[in-house]
């Protein structure tokens, strides 16, 4: 509604008249627009996608507006999406992508959706804010009824196959040329990856990761529902009778949540019970909040598999990045992964033009630079930083290349094969009071020379809790660490449980260098203090090219939910590091990993102060 106001001539009718306006304005900025406004209607099992479409609208005209869900359920079917192109970082390049609600160049916005549920149908990206400023997100779930993975109980295990009961109504599947295929809406799909559970606890069964692949298999049907896989080359790795399986036969092609170039963006209360990949990819953004959140299976359909891969994925962003008491279990992949993107020099054009390419196919078609954005030049094998330019343009030439020019000349000692990284696209972070569960690899991937606090956290990852990697020649996922404190944590069995990539110890710095040179480290100033372990293995820290390393006044308690098996028998590795410190720790009970052994470094670069229990092995 809109009121005219008369101007008058004395001085007391325009204070009034200014009081009607500015409490006119804030009810203007407050206004409440309802999906119900325009016909949709909670557990109607319609097609939500053309009224929504029709609120944001609406919400377009009138900044500073809240799309507002009445509390039930929203179905979400391809017909009437957007399709759009993006190259999502770390994401299957199937494009278009299929989006069910889009926030394109939306500014000051909430979308309250009231405790709903919004249930998806096919393969689709559910939110997606494109450009997007000061928007808040909050008070829903996100779910399929037909998941893009599946699971199933094992029901028998003999020498030459095992039988597993797979639910029907929620993962329907047919059995064609002997291979166990899913079939949902408008998609189909074969068995490639098994990952197992345990039956009690729902925790990844120990000792299982990744060890081996699932891809030349037989598959028979029993009976409706139940399955009998063998393969005689892995039956020494058939799961336990009673156990659950995750049966993984999707790939990664859109998320859950994508946040591109926008910025001061919150969510919270909102829980991500499945995605068709990354759970919330968080891509050039900046300033972004995250209160509440929880990628986590959905209990009310008994299910123990969650996201189809990351929970928390930022690539390339900026500002500040906090996450408070965040949730993450039953993950196909890491729970949070920070970092940026390498890219190799392919060709020297000139002394300031560079032609470079994208060397993973899960970052290809990115625009990785804009103008007056800080770059790094990498020397990829010590993965010294030789120097930094300013781009002045970036100039795509296809999917995979690119040229990059720059201010000023290149140092001379750059060569083809070195690498690119954008320092401007870079954050702080703070990650507090967050439940890091039980999830296919790690927990914590933190690859960014930003100021980065891990505090008050429980750690439960299958395999290494913290990762802080950094490469210019695998993954080529960048950031160099610069200030980093590990404190007050929690580490419980099952962390270690499992090995998978990069998962050297509890702790795991393990940057990809070729040729660490321990004159040039590769990380910094890393902090590991007042944290409690509950330790089952030997490996407790493994760190690799990092000058100001300390470790200290750490509890260290021995568990025995496990068996050691790890391949390292050493508390704590060094290799290449120079300025550690090794200082108060405390122990209870039997804890194994006594012994601290150096690689590439003098006895000198580590330091023993007030220290008990650990002791250093080897002496050159």
């Amino acid at each position: 509604m809109f009121y005219k106001i008369k101007y008058m001539t004395n001085s007391k009718s325009w204070i009034v008249s200014i009081l009607l306006l500015l409490n006119y304005s804030v009810l203007f900025a407050n206004q409440i627009i309802s999906v119900a406004d325009f016909g949709l209607k909670p557990d109607s099992r319609v097609n939500s996608v053309p009224y929504v479409r029709k609120a944001l609208e609406a919400c377009r005209k009138q900044p500073g507006s809240t799309l507002f869900f009445p509390k039930g359920r929203y179905d979400f079917w391809p017909q009437y999406t957007v399709e759009r192109e993006y190259f999502e970082s770390n994401t299957t390049d199937n494009n278009p992508k299929t989006l069910a609600v889009l926030l394109d160049s939306l500014h000051n916005f909430t979308l309250d959706g009231n405790g709903s549920s919004f249930v998806m149908h096919g393969r689709m990206q559910p939110i997606t804010l494109d450009h997007c400023s000061d928007v808040n997100l909050k008070g829903f779930t996100i779910d399929w009824d037909i998941p893009l993975t599946s699971q199933a109980k094992v029901l028998k295990v003999t020498p030459d196959y095992f039988e597993i009961e797979i639910n029907t109504h929620e993962s329907p599947y047919i059995i064609e040329n002997n291979n166990l295929v899913f079939v949902g809406e408008g998609w189909k799909s074969k068995l490639w990856s098994i990952l197992e559970f345990t039956s009690d606890t729902h925790l990844v069964a120990p000792n299982t990761g990744d060890r081996i692949g699932w891809r030349n298999y037989h598959a028979e049907e029993v009976s409706p529902g139940i399955v009998r896989l063998s393969d005689p080359s892995v039956a020494a790795f058939y799961p336990k009778e009673g156990n659950w399986l995750v049966l993984r036969h999707n790939e990664r092609d859109h998320a859950g949540i994508f946040l591109y170039h926008s910025q001061r963006i919150n969510l919270e209360q909102i829980d991500v019970y499945h995605s068709c990949g990354l759970g919330i990819l968080s891509q050039y953004s900046q300033d972004l909040s995250f209160n509440k959140v929880r990628v986590v299976p959905n209990a009310s359909k008994n299910r123990i598999l969650s996201g189809h891969d990351d929970g928390f994925h930022f690539m390339g962003c900026s500002g500040f990045i906090r996450i408070e008491e965040c949730e993450w279990a039953g993950l196909m992949d890491d729970p949070v992964n920070i970092h940026g993107t390498c890219v190799r020099i392919v060709e020297i054009l000139s002394p300031t033009r560079i032609k470079c390419k994208f060397m993973h196919e899960q970052s290809q078609g990115m625009e990785w630079g804009r103008k007056n954005e800080k770059v790094g030049f990498i020397e990829n094998q010590s993965m010294r930083t030789l120097g930094t330019g300013t781009m002045t343009s970036f100039e795509p030439l296809n999917k995979s290349e690119f040229i990059v020019e720059f201010q000023a000349p290149v140092p001379n000692s750059l060569t083809v094969g070195a690498a690119l990284e954008n320092l401007s696209c870079t954050a702080d972070v703070e990650i507090r009071n967050s439940f890091f569960g039980s999830c296919r690899a790690r927990g914590l991937l933190v690859s960014t020379p930003g100021k980065v606090i891990i505090e008050n956290n429980i750690f439960e990852s299958s395999g290494s809790a913290i990762l802080i990697a950094g490469d210019a020649n695998q993954w080529y996922e960048s950031g160099a660490v610069k200030d980093v404190l590990i404190r007050n944590n929690t580490f419980h069995y099952p962390c270690m449980s499992s090995v998978y990539q990069f998962c050297e110890a509890v702790i795991s710095i393990f940057p990809e260098i070729p040729k660490p040179d321990i004159r040039y480290p590769f990380h910094s100033n890393i902090r590991i203090e007042n944290n409690k372990f509950y330790l089952f293995d030997y490996p407790i820290l493994y760190a690799k090219s990092v000058d100001g390393l300390s470790f200290t006044n750490n509890t260290l308690i021995r568990d025995t939910t496990y068996q050691p098996f790890h391949y390292r028998k050493d508390g704590i590795t060094l290799d290449a590091c120079r300025k550690v410190i090794i200082s108060g720790n405390r122990t209870e009970g039997n804890v194994l990993g006594k012994n601290i052994r150096l690689h590439d470094m003098k006895p000198g670069d580590l330091k023993l102060r007030k220290e008990s229990f650990f002791q250093l092995r080897n002496k050159p």
